[in-house]
């Protein structure tokens, strides 16, 4: 206990190892809230879902928090559902099964900039008679223009942005402009209250409809949406226990069993040191990057797949031959030849004096390898072999990058998942560099 809290106040004394404590220790509990709030199949089903499961987000809308720092605030997505507020929708019974059903979609508009997109989307419950919806705008000034009359089915969708009857009604301009203009000045939005009211009748005792209106906005989220719609916070959230687990997991696993691998070596000599030595240089000329480039596209793009040769491979990497040295000088030392003289076995003398003594200098090489795995599970999203299915950071950036995103101006598609892969790897070396000073006296006045 004492030399934990001797640990701990050394810590203390590092600023930087505060600080990548501070960032790891977000990491892990965005990483956690991820998987509560979006389990996997949901994120697996966001992510890979087409157009119908985003219908209700713009495309390619800037993050929400953009109008912080706009002269002039562009609309952010306007969603309204009846199922969400049913004082929105009035139902009169007229007699005889007969009954009207309306809907009023009111909203305060206070943006400088016209919405991208309208759409009402309707679900409607009947036997054998659909109902039948008229549908008129009211504007802020107290003008009404008519829209679309339709009888509905069990789904539909009425895209007001591409109601060619509504266009020529505003004189050819798109209703996504047309319908929020100012008359006095058509390029300018007409601020205030605005109202799409919906009127229904309904011929069969037990029928019912529900709306939905949505207003896209230029803005959306706390992330932005992408090309396909897709929310960018799902890959941003799920892409976090992705990078972690992938880094933890190679970072514990090539390291240890290194150590592991290193201190047999050293310790039963022979046959059993030449093989090792003999896979190690092999291994040491062999590129990983091509390597896994080719388990990417001739066997599998599962992320286990790909975790489980850079750790096939990282085992007997470099880093053995550093343990190997270590043991060398352990396996002089005087309490080695006293486990020897009281019969302790080769297991023993590895697992509980050999390996404890390198421990030490594991962890700040252990923490600082974490980041160079994330950067390789990104680096491999990003040439297109990462998991076909989970949401990474790596998947965005190649999004972003197939997509032309710096050439079109979606600067944040990229810059989000750079800065979080960016703030992982600062944390991991900030912590690792001050771990290496407190476990290697040597380095402490550096």
């Amino acid at each position: 206990m004492k030399g934990i809290a001797n640990f701990f106040r050394q810590l203390k004394t590092y600023p930087s190892a505060i600080a990548g404590l501070t960032i790891i220790f977000l990491m892990v509990a965005l990483a956690i809230y991820a998987l509560v709030t979006i389990p996997y199949n949901e994120a697996v089903r966001l992510w890979r879902g087409d157009e119908n499961v985003w219908i209700e987000t713009p495309r390619n809308a800037r993050p929400a928090w953009f109008n912080y720092f706009y002269k002039e605030k562009q609309p952010v997505t306007i969603n309204l559902k009846t199922t969400e507020d049913p004082s929105m929708k009035n139902v009169v019974e007229l007699g005889g099964g007969v009954s009207t059903t309306d809907i009023v979609f009111e909203f305060d508009y206070q943006y400088d900039g016209f919405p991208t997109e309208m759409s009402l989307f309707f679900t409607a419950a009947f036997k054998n008679a659909r109902p039948n919806v008229e549908m008129k705008w009211i504007t802020p000034d107290g003008r009404e223009i008519p829209m679309a009359s339709m009888t509905l089915k069990s789904q539909e969708t009425y895209r007001i942005s591409q109601d060619s009857a509504l266009v020529r009604r505003l004189r050819g301009v798109q209703p996504e402009k047309g319908l929020f203009a100012d008359p006095n000045n058509p390029n300018k939005v007409l601020k205030g209250t605005y109202k799409l009211v919906t009127e229904g009748l309904i011929f069969e005792e037990g029928s019912t409809f529900d709306g939905t209106l949505v207003v896209y906005g230029k803005l959306h989220g706390l992330a932005g949406t992408d090309h396909r719609r897709r929310d960018i916070t799902v890959a941003l959230l799920w892409g976090t226990p992705v990078a972690l687990a992938f880094g933890l997991l190679a970072a514990v696993g090539s390291s240890l069993v290194t150590m592991m691998l290193a201190a047999a070596a050293v310790w039963f000599g022979g046959w059993v040191d030449n093989v090792i030595r003999r896979i190690n240089e092999i291994v040491m000329i062999l590129p990983l990057l091509p390597i896994l480039i080719m388990v990417g596209l001739f066997y599998s793009r599962s992320i286990w797949a790909i975790l489980g040769v850079v750790i096939l491979l990282g085992i007997f990497g470099s880093g053995i031959l550093s343990y190997r040295s270590m043991f060398l000088q352990v396996k002089e030392s005087g309490y080695i030849e006293a486990a020897r003289a009281y019969g302790a076995s080769s297991s023993r003398i590895i697992f509980r004096y050999m390996i404890p003594k390198v421990i030490p200098v594991l962890i700040p090489g252990f923490v600082t390898q974490v980041p160079s795995y994330v950067f390789l599970e990104a680096t491999l999203a990003v040439l297109g072999l990462g998991d076909p299915l989970l949401p990474t950071w790596g998947k965005l950036l190649n999004d972003a990058y197939t997509n032309g995103a710096l050439f079109t101006g979606h600067y944040y598609w990229v810059l989000q998942p750079a800065i979080l892969l960016t703030l992982t790897g600062l944390g991991f070396a900030m912590l690792g560099f001050a771990l290496d000073r407190i476990f290697n006296p040597r380095l402490r006045g550096l």
